[in-house]
């Protein structure tokens, strides 16, 4: 840990020496971020090991306005003279680049001045032995579920992050974080009657990480419950969503209300603030300080105080996405949503984003299907931003009189998100194991297309 924040603080002058010699080379402001990376991985397969491998990635962005026109610059260089070949290539950008009114830093009264310590880093880096152990271990429980015929492997993995930021109008902070993954995917059955399925888990904290052979075998189960699967006949039904892909709604809802789109008018729900856009009861939320989380932040892009946000309440719309750009254009201000890279400006972003839990478990939910669809896959990327339109190739499991019955693929289920949303009802099994999360969600009145 002492290490970590010996580092943060270089990365902290770095940045900052940035910022003032822009300024002072003709910059009305400036800002500047630092994005290192180091990451080491490992993929087993098949009683032996498939692959090592060890990434390092150091990345410098800077960012010159003046007046309302902006240019942006990166490196990987941190040599003092190539800091000010990258300053005077910037500003020498800026003074060419065209106008435009909407750029800008955040507004100085919105920077983060303290922050919480989020717990997003540990100092358990794993040795790659380790780690070779963990990827054998996940496949050998993998392959010895009955009817698994072959492994794609297994994998396991370490990474370690830091962000660095300032700004010409104050702001100096830096947050370091760590991830440790381990994965599987499995293949049941033989010939055309293959089928192949995966498990995986993300944390921040090693000791969170859970145990691999119970990954393994999670992945295998998963295949073998695949196989054999059925046609059933088109028409419209209730969809069940599983908590591995009920997520995927809250990623189209904020795509919908980012202020980039709304600002475009490329949004299917950019008339809809204030009103009712999911079922009663229903609360959306997005926590960039949850401790731990996978895509927790103590201060967004362009060093505003994050905060969470209900952006849904009682099915409600309560708020858009913004960083300082999109809310200029909207006539409001940042809600700390600015996510950036190095080399282009910031746009708003989602973080932790989650559905509040429900009343009900998925049985209860599921119960209540004569003649349903539980999804737990989907392919390819049919939704149309603007219109709503939701078309998505889907593999899972048919439900029959509230029960489920047999293992389905190769169907389409579509929809208007619009109408989704409206009558979409969450289960009360929310667990927090990605980015974007989401209860088992029941929604009544798809059309599935089948044989």
């Amino acid at each position: 840990m002492k290490e970590q924040r010996a580092r943060q603080a270089a990365s902290v002058d770095l940045v900052g020496y940035l910022v003032e010699k822009a300024c002072a080379s003709g910059g009305d402001a400036a800002d500047a971020v630092r994005i290192e990376s180091t990451s080491l991985g490992v993929s087993w397969r098949l009683g032996k090991p498939e692959d090592v491998a060890r990434s390092e990635d150091h990345d410098i962005g800077l960012r010159v306005i003046i007046g309302h026109k902006q240019a942006f610059v990166s490196s990987n260089d941190p040599r003092r003279e190539a800091l000010d070949e990258l300053v005077e290539r910037a500003v020498a950008m800026a003074r060419s680049a065209p106008e435009d009114r909407f750029c800008g830093l955040a507004d100085p009264a919105l920077l983060a001045r303290e922050w919480p310590d989020l717990d997003l880093a540990d100092d358990d880096w794993p040795s790659t032995e380790a780690l070779v152990e963990t990827a054998r271990e996940t496949e050998e429980a993998m392959l010895a579920v009955d009817g698994v015929s072959n492994s794609e492997g297994a994998s396991a993995s370490y990474g370690e992050g830091l962000i660095a930021l300032a700004t010409s109008t104050g702001f100096r902070g830096a947050y370091g974080s760590t991830s440790h993954s381990i994965g599987a995917s499995a293949i049941a059955g033989s010939g055309t009657a293959m089928e192949t399925d995966y498990d995986y888990a993300s944390v921040r904290h090693r000791a969170d990480l859970g145990s691999p052979t119970a990954i393994g075998r999670s992945a295998g189960e998963r295949a073998v419950r695949r196989l054999n699967p059925r046609k059933v006949k088109s028409g419209p039904r209730p969809v069940v969503f599983d908590p591995r892909v009920s997520g995927s709604m809250l990623g189209h809802f904020a795509g919908a209300i980012s202020g980039s789109a709304i600002a475009r008018g490329t949004s299917f729900l950019r008339d809809r603030m204030g009103e009712q856009v999911f079922a009663d009861g229903i609360t959306v939320r997005d926590d960039p300080r949850r401790p731990r989380g996978l895509r927790s932040k103590p201060f967004d892009g362009e060093g505003v105080a994050a905060e969470a946000l209900d952006l849904i309440v009682d099915g409600r719309l309560t708020t858009w996405l913004l960083d300082s750009t999109s809310g200029r254009q909207l006539d409001l201000v940042s809600n700390g949503r600015a996510a950036r890279g190095t080399a282009s400006p910031p746009g708003p972003s989602a973080t932790n984003l989650y559905m509040a839990a429900g009343s009900r478990p998925p049985a209860e939910l599921i119960a209540e299907i004569d003649d349903g669809f539980y999804v737990t896959s989907l392919i390819g990327f049919g939704v149309n931003g603007i219109t709503g339109d939701y078309s998505r190739g889907a593999a899972g499991f048919w439900i029959e009189k509230g029960e489920i019955a047999f293992p389905v693929s190769e169907l389409t289920i579509a929809g208007n998100l619009k109408d989704m949303f409206r009558h979409m009802e969450p289960a009360d099994d929310l667990e927090f194991r990605y980015g974007t999360n989401a209860p088992t969600l029941r929604i009544d009145g798809m059309t599935i297309a089948g044989t």
